[in-house]
């Protein structure tokens, strides 16, 4: 943590820590847990389109949330007027949910030494005419590269945040998090088709550090490529068919049909489809996938989670067998386990959850060629766009927004409206063949749940899974 962020942030006139603390002390006595949550935000946008730049916005947001916990329900009250005046009426509107409670307030989390990123402002390392004047190059250099392009888009997102979590008896944690993402989009078009194409990278570090030298030209060109092709590509097949997942990306439908379904709320509600399963077989032999927060400077990433307990690398089926499930602390002692690290809020103005932070599958033994080889009649899925699933009972579906018929062990013809249809622990079960090449995405992924959007990550080698159900639009 910084002198300055010491200097700055959640001081002055109207509050006063001493007696911040002393309110929070008041406010959970009696609870089993709960916190002080207090954020300082800074974000920015520019966006890049028609040749010119469409809109630019930076805003600064600051505030708090109260939560606390008796049993299984929770009290919460925020505002974003950080003052001593507004934690008092905050911690009178959380007091109800102790009436007639006494409980015994749960151990601090541990401390960590480790930090995952560099504290430093993304928003102001890179000044805002270079922001634009770098805009201005990748438009001009993505026009340049096909005549068949009609339509450029170019987005640019930064985000820094400061947390300090304060629970009683002194108890501080802070963490300053940036994040960033470069997105490119591209339309192309031969006059009679349209071929829409989207590529985007990011993470907790500086700008520079995705978009310095030549490479911002990765992410173009992928978006360009991905345009031809989708200009290219036939309607897709239908039916039941072999499914080759190329690895990185394509782990989104790991992270949504099955992840969702591991987070601990759902099980300890047994509202999931993998609920009292713990130990036993629910996917393929040589399956194993992790939720990891720990890794170095990626979207999904948290020196400490939003409870502020250090983050970890939880695993979450092993070899095919269930052995874990991400927790946040209500759910962890409600269970009579651990927490791991995933306690997570979009805001100050929300409650923590469980949530997922970068999950992925791990590689296996299999080279990419024989696993792509060993299929006769079936579908490449390269990345996913949008998708769905129901976590009671697990169905998915999810759109392909590059894939690929597969003849005779060899990649053939692209094609387009091409969706995946199935069950998660079903296709759990369907894997065949895992590949010895894993991939994180490149660092874009943005999670849904209940109303709340956090960042994570995803990834997974490339697999096989035999007989899943493929939604398609050819006659």
């Amino acid at each position: 943590m910084s002198d300055q962020a010491d200097e700055l942030f959640f001081t002055g006139d109207d509050f006063n820590r001493d007696t911040a603390e002393t309110i929070v002390s008041d406010a959970l006595s009696g609870c089993d847990d709960g916190e002080l949550f207090m954020e300082y935000r800074q974000t920015e946008a520019l966006s890049y389109d028609d040749g010119r730049l469409k809109s630019a916005n930076f805003d600064t947001q600051q505030g708090f949330g109260l939560r606390a916990v008796a049993g299984e329900t929770a009290a919460y009250a925020h505002a974003s007027e950080l003052s001593n005046a507004a934690l008092k009426r905050a911690a009178g509107s959380v007091a109800a949910v102790k009436s007639g409670y006494g409980g015994t307030y749960s151990a601090h989390p541990p401390g960590t030494n480790r930090s995952l990123y560099e504290p430093d402002n993304p928003l102001e390392a890179m000044p805002f005419e270079d922001k634009v004047r770098l805009l201005q190059t990748v438009d001009e250099y993505a026009r340049r590269r096909d005549s068949k392009i009609v339509q450029v888009s170019i987005s640019l997102t930064g985000n820094w945040q400061f947390v300090e979590i304060l629970r009683p008896g002194g108890f501080s944690r802070r963490d300053i998090r940036p994040l960033v993402r470069f997105n490119v989009s591209v339309v192309t078009s031969d006059g009679e088709r349209r071929g829409t194409g989207t590529y985007g990278v990011g993470g907790r570090q500086l700008y520079e550090e995705f978009l310095a030298g030549d490479k911002w030209k990765v992410a173009t060109d992928a978006a360009i490529r991905q345009s031809l092709v989708s200009l290219e590509a036939t309607p897709a097949p239908a039916g039941e068919m072999d499914v080759v997942l190329g690895p990185g990306w394509p782990g989104i439908l790991l992270h949504e049909a099955i992840g969702h379904g591991l987070e601990g709320d759902f099980n300890r509600k047994k509202t999931s489809a993998f609920a009292g399963l713990l130990g036993e077989r629910i996917a393929a032999p040589g399956v194993t996938v992790v939720d990891d927060g720990t890794i170095e400077a990626r979207r999904g990433s948290l020196t400490i989670d939003d409870e502020g307990t250090p983050t970890s690398n939880t695993t979450l089926i092993e070899d095919g067998l269930l052995v874990g499930y991400m927790q946040d602390r209500l759910n962890a002692r409600l269970m009579g386990v651990e927490p791991t690290g995933n306690g997570r809020r979009q805001s100050y103005a929300h409650n923590p959850m469980p949530r997922m932070t970068n999950t992925y599958m791990l590689s296996g033994d299999k080279e990419p060629e024989e696993i792509l080889a060993s299929v006769n009649n079936g579908l490449l899925a390269v990345s996913f766009g949008g998708g769905s699933v129901d976590i009671t009972s697990g169905k998915f579906v999810f759109s392909c927004t590059e894939a690929y018929r597969i003849e005779n062990g060899k990649i053939g013809a692209p094609v387009k409206g091409a969706t995946l249809v199935g069950n998660g622990a079903d296709a759990l079960t369907r894997i065949s063949m895992v590949g010895n090449d894993m991939a994180l995405d490149s660092g874009i992924g943005t999670c849904g749940k209940q109303g709340q959007g956090v960042p994570v990550g995803v990834g997974q080698p490339t697999l096989r899974l035999d007989k899943i159900t493929v939604g398609g639009t050819a006659a």
